[in-house]
C-alpha cells in the first residue's frame, strides 16, 4: 500500500509564468462551465469547508483577466462576486457557535457548512479564508468590478476582519496557520482602507501577531515555533503556516516576520528526510499539504539556502484544491494567486551548514527528535522509524525490556566532516532501572550512500541489544510505499522481530495499516479531531529491528554496530587507545576522545584507504 498524502517533491513541479498560465487557462475553462446563472462557482460535491471556494474561483478568474484581458472573464467575476456577497455573507449568529464574545453583532461571516448550527465550529477559519479570498479580489480586480461592488466587498472584508477580531475569541482552535492568515488577511486589508483606518487595522494585526502568535511559540528540537492545534509542529499545517509567514513579510516588509519564518524553515529542513517524507504532528501526522505549501517553501527555502521543496505534496492538490473527480475547487485560492505573484525561485541544494537535530549527506538523512534520538532514518530510500517496547519508543540498548535513549542530564553533540564522511556524536547520561548513571555514545557516519550506527554503553547486566529502527516505508517513485522489509547488516547478530500480540496498541509492519491510522485508534478524539502523536505514544510494541552486540570490543563495554541501506556484511572492531575509543570499520576509522575543556566530547573522523 501507498502512503496517502506524501507524493511528488513540491519543487518539480513547473513555476515558470508559462506553466502558471496553463494552470489559470485550466482553471477558466472549468470555471466558465461551471458557472451557474446564479453566478455560484462552487463544485457540485462540496459540503463542508464552502465558505471562501466561490469567491476563492472569482479571484483566480481576476487573476487571469489581469494577466491575459480574456474577454469573458469580466462578467463572470462580477456574476460569481455578486453570488458571495448575496448568498454567501452571514450576519445572523450561527446556531451553537461556541467562541462569541458579542451576540447578534451583525457583522459578516462566512460558513463552514451552509445549514445552520451544522458545523459551526469551523466558522472562524472559513471567515478567514474569505477574508483572505476578499482582499485578492481587490488587488486584482480593478477592470471587472465597478465601484459600487467594490465597495460593497471593501465593506465585507472589513466586516470579516471585526468579526474575527472583536465579536470571537481570537484563534479558538489554537491553530498557528489560521491565526497568522489572519494576521495577513488584515494587514492585506488595511491597504485598501483610508490611511487613518488603515493605519489602525494595521497596527491591531501585527500587535495580534506578536501578543496571541508569536509569544505563545513552543519549543521543539531547538526553535521556537507558532503553535498548531495545541502542539508544536504539524506536517500537514506546519508549512502552511511558513507560506502565511512569507506572505505576511511580503505584503507588510516586516522583520518579525522573516526572523520567524528563518527559523520555522530551517525547522522543517533539520527534520525533513531527504527524500521528502516525514511524520508526527498534533492534527495529522502523516498528511502533508502541497499547492498551499509552495510559497512558504520557495520563499523561504531561497532566504536559509536549503532545498526545502523537497516535501513531498500531496499531488493531487498540486496547483489547487481539487475534488475527487479532480474538478478545481476554490478553497485556499490565494495560496495559487500569491506563488503565482511572488517571483522567488527554488533553492535547490542542501544546505552546507550542520545542525543539531540533523544528519544529512547524499541520499541518507537522520532527523532527530528533542532527545537526540532518532525522528526518522533514511538509508536507500528507505524510512526506519523508532520501534517501541514494553510502551518504550526509541533507538537505543535495551536490557531486561528497559530501553537506554532518555536522557538523564545535557546531551552532547559534535559534527565532523572528513574525506568525504559526514558524521556526528551524541553522548547521553541515561538511568536504568538499576539507577547506574551511564553514558550511550551513539556515532552516525555517512558517505552519502550507507549509514554506520555505533552505539557504545558502560557494560549491561543480561543480554542486550540495540533497538534499531521500525522499517516503515520506502520510495516508489513520486509515491511512498509501507513495507515491513529492511536492508541493514549488523556487526553482530541481527533479528527483525513483529509483535505476537494483537490489538491496537501493538503495530506489526506487515500489517496494510499506516502510523497515522493505527496513531488515530489510539488517540482520545477520532481522525480530525484527535491528537495523532498523543495517541501513538500508548504504542506497546512494534516491529523492530534488534541488533546484538558485537564481538571485538572491550569488556567494559557494550557496543552495537548497524549498517543501514544495505545488507551486505561488514566487520567492525571496537578498543580503547591512547586518545580514546577507537571505532575500526571497512570504511572509516573514528575516534571517539575525551572531553574537551567545555566538556564537549572530542571526535576524528578519517576514511580507510582502499
Amino acid at each position: 500500500m501507498y502512503l496517502t498524502h506524501q507524493r511528488g517533491p513540491l519543487h518539480d513541479l513547473p513555476d515558470t509564468p508559462q506553466a502558471y498560465d496553463a494552470v489559470l487557462a485550466d482553471v477558466t475553462e472549468q470555471a466558465l462551465a461551471r458557472l451557474t446563472p446564479e453566478g455560484n462557482l462552487e463544485h457540485p460535491d462540496c459540503l463542508d469547508d464552502i465558505g471562501d471556494t466561490s469567491l476563492g474561483i472569482t479571484s483566480l478568474l481576476a487573476l487571469a483577466w489581469q494577466r491575459t484581458k480574456d474577454p469573458r472573464l469580466p462578467e463572470a467575476v462580477r456574476r460569481s462576486l455578486a453570488f458571495h456577497l448575496r448568498e454567501r455573507v452571514y450576519r445572523e449568529d450561527n446556531p451553537g457557535y461556541p467562541n462569541l464574545t458579542v451576540r447578534d453583532s451583525g457583522l459578516p461571516y462566512a460558513r463552514y457548512v451552509l445549514e445552520a448550527g451544522a458545523h459551526p465550529i469551523g466558522d472562524w477559519p472559513s471567515t478567514v479564508w474569505a477574508l483572505l479570498q476578499a482582499v485578492d479580489v481587490l488587488d486584482t480586480a480593478d477592470g471587472p468590478v465597478d465601484d459600487a461592488q467594490r465597495a460593497e466587498l471593501l465593506e465585507v472584508a472589513r466586516g470579516y476582519w471585526s468579526w474575527l477580531t472583536e465579536a470571537t475569541f481570537f484563534n479558538p482552535q489554537e491553530a498557528g496557520n489560521q491565526a497568522i492568515g489572519c494576521v495577513v488577511g488584515g494587514l492585506m486589508l488595511a491597504r485598501h482602507l483610508p490611511a487613518s483606518d488603515g493605519a489602525r487595522v494595521r497596527s491591531r494585526a501585527l500587535a495580534l501577531y506578536t501578543e496571541e502568535i508569536r509569544a505563545h511559540r513552543v519549543r521543539d528540537r531547538g526553535a521556537l515555533l507558532p503553535p498548531e492545534h495545541g502542539g508544536a509542529y504539524d506536517n500537514n499545517y506546519g508549512p502552511i503556516s511558513l507560506s502565511f509567514l512569507a506572505q505576511a513579510h511580503r505584503v507588510s516588509g516586516e522583520e518579525i516576520f522573516a526572523e520567524d519564518g528563518d527559523a520555522l524553515a530551517r525547522y522543517i529542513d533539520a527534520r525533513l528526510t531527504g527524500g521528502g517524507f516525514d511524520k508526527g504532528g498534533p492534527r495529522y501526522s502523516e498528511q502533508h499539504s502541497a499547492f498551499e505549501s509552495v510559497l512558504g517553501l520557495r520563499y523561504f527555502g531561497a532566504r536559509i539556502g536549503s532545498d526545502l521543496g523537497r516535501y513531498r505534496g500531496d499531488s493531487r492538490w498540486a496547483r489547487h484544491a481539487a475534488k475527487a473527480d479532480g474538478g478545481v475547487d476554490g478553497h485556499f485560492a490565494w495560496m495559487l494567486v500569491w506563488q503565482i505573484q511572488d517571483t522567488t525561485r527554488w533553492h535547490r541544494e542542501p544546505s552546507p551548514q550542520a545542525a543539531r537535530h540533523q544528519l544529512r549527506a547524499g541520499t541518507v538523512s537522520v532527523a532527530f527528535d528533542n532527545r537526540m534520538t532518532p525522528a526518522v532514518i533514511e538509508a536507500a530510500g528507505a524510512y526506519y522509524l523508532p520501534a517501541a517496547v514494553n510502551r518504550q519508543h526509541g533507538f537505543g540498548p535495551v536490557t531486561d525490556g528497559f530501553l537506554l535513549c532518555r536522557p538523564m542530564g545535557e546531551v552532547r553533540v559534535r559534527d565532523v566532516r572528513a574525506d568525504g564522511l559526514t558524521a556526528k556524536l551524541v553522548t547521553k547520561p541515561v538511568v536504568g532501572r538499576d539507577h547506574v548513571l551511564r553514558h550511550v555514545r551513539s556515532l552516525y557516519v555517512t558517505d552519502g550512500t550507507t549509514l554506520w550506527t555505533t552505539v557504545a554503553v558502560e557494560r549491561l547486566d543480561g543480554t542486550p541489544y540495540l533497538l534499531a529502527g521500525l522499517p516503515y516505508a520506502e520510495d516508489d517513485g513520486d509515491r511512498v510505499r509501507r513495507t515491513a522489509r529492511a536492508s541493514v547488516s549488523s556487526g553482530g547478530t541481527l533479528r527483525l522481530t513483529h509483535p505476537e500480540a494483537t490489538g491496537d496498541d501493538f503495530f506489526d509492519a506487515r500489517a496494510e495499516l499506516t502510523q497515522e491510522q493505527a496513531a488515530f485508534a489510539l488517540a482520545e478524539d477520532p481522525r480530525g479531531y484527535g491528537n495523532p502523536d498523543e495517541g501513538w505514544k500508548h504504542l506497546v510494541a512494534s516491529t523492530a529491528l534488534e541488533a546484538g552486540p558485537v564481538a571485538d570490543a572491550p569488556d567494559d563495554l557494550h557496543v552495537f554496530a548497524v549498517r543501514y541501506g544495505t545488507e551486505e556484511p561488514f566487520t567492525v572492531s571496537v578498543a580503547w587507545g591512547e586518545e580514546g575509543l577507537t571505532v575500526t570499520t571497512d570504511a572509516f576509522t573514528a575516534v571517539l576522545g575525551p572531553d574537551d575543556a567545555h566538556a564537549e566530547p572530542e571526535l576524528t573522523l578519517r576514511a580507510v584507504s582502499d
